[in-house]
Order: structure tokens, then C-alpha cells, then sequence
């Protein structure tokens, strides 16, 4: 008897319970491609290319920037942001080394964030980049930046 009460006590927890994290796995692989795509093609080749229109295409419009470089408060928004890597000569023209690398990517429904290590010219940067899901796309709505002496 006992050992029937159990068996439908079992029975009675659903078993959709699998296939909805395969669901939300799959979701979460299918936003982290995309998330990457936005790192790689806009993000990380606009600041190689000195492309701001490239660029551009990451960041929410209002999207801010807060850090530090060498202990030196750092704050821009988007638009100071873009517009600084626009005036300055990109690291694919300099001839400078640039080598960038995610480091990982976490993703909770509509948001997620990406660490970061982007080394170029004398730096040695490290970001946390905050990604919102808006109008079907991501895009980068907060980056935090430090530089790390090696």
C-alpha cells in the first residue's frame, strides 16, 4: 500500500519539466550566438576599424560607460564614447597590436552580461558589458571598464 502511495505520488510531478530546460537551453544558445555576433562584428571589429557606423549598431542610444584607466574615473555616454573612438587612430591603422577575447557570457531571460579582455596600444582592459533584449535585438546598454597593468 505504502509503496503504491508513493508510485502515484511520483507519478503526479509533471514530466514537462525536462523538456522545458531544453527549451530555455536552447533559447540561451541561440542568444549567446547572438550576443557574440554583436561582441565580435560590432563591437570588438568598430573599435579595430576606428568604424563608429559599425560601432554604433552595439549600443543602445543611451547606453552609459563608467570605469576607471590607471585610477583615473572614467565616464562617457554612447554617443562621447563612439564619437572618442572616431577621433582617434584605430589600432588597425596604427599597426598596434589588438587582440580581444570574450571571456564568458551569462544570460538570464532579457538580460545578460559579457566579460571581456581587450588589450590594444598600452592597455590592458577589462570589461563587463550589460546587454538588454530591445526591439528583437540585443544591445549593449552599460559598460564597465578597468585597465590591469600586466
Amino acid at each position: 500500500m505504502k509503496l503504491s502511495l508513493i508510485i502515484a505520488w511520483l507519478l503526479s510531478f509533471p514530466l514537462s519539466g525536462f523538456a522545458q530546460n531544453l527549451k530555455d537551453m536552447k533559447t540561451n544558445q541561440t542568444s549567446e550566438t547572438e550576443i557574440r555576433n554583436v561582441i565580435e562584428n560590432y563591437y570588438f571589429k568598430g573599435i579595430y576599424e576606428g568604424n563608429t557606423d559599425i560601432l554604433a549598431k552595439a549600443f543602445y542610444k543611451d547606453a552609459l560607460l563608467f570605469g576607471d584607466v590607471n585610477g583615473v574615473p572614467y565616464f562617457k555616454t554612447a554617443k562621447q564614447y563612439i564619437e572618442g573612438v572616431g577621433s582617434r587612430v584605430s589600432p588597425e591603422k596604427s599597426g598596434k597590436e589588438f587582440n580581444a577575447v570574450i571571456i564568458s557570457i551569462d544570460i538570464i531571460n532579457s538580460i545578460a552580461v559579457a566579460k571581456l579582455n581587450v588589450r590594444m596600444y598600452d592597455f590592458n582592459y577589462y570589461n563587463f558589458i550589460t546587454f538588454n533584449y530591445i526591439d528583437g535585438q540585443w544591445m549593449i546598454v552599460n559598460k564597465t571598464l578597468t585597465n590591469v597593468q600586466p
